[in-house]
């Protein structure tokens, strides 16, 4: 399950990556800082990965019984 969930979670970190410099070249300095929290605490360990784990965790015990 883990590894499952660690190449999604490498998939879109690049995805992160490119959206952030994308961001910092169009936004102003404060702008981007707070795009980026909020960016990175959606997507990141708190939001998306968690949710992640959770749904596999859920599709795996139904999948066992």
């Amino acid at each position: 399950m883990m590894m499952l969930v660690q190449a999604i979670v490498e998939a879109v970190n690049g995805h992160k990556n490119t959206l952030l410099l994308l961001a910092q070249a169009s936004l102003p300095a404060q702008q981007f800082e707070a795009f980026r929290r909020l960016l990175l605490r959606e997507l990141g360990r708190d939001g998306l990965e968690r949710e992640l784990v959770r749904i596999i965790a859920e599709h795996d015990k139904e999948r066992n019984g």
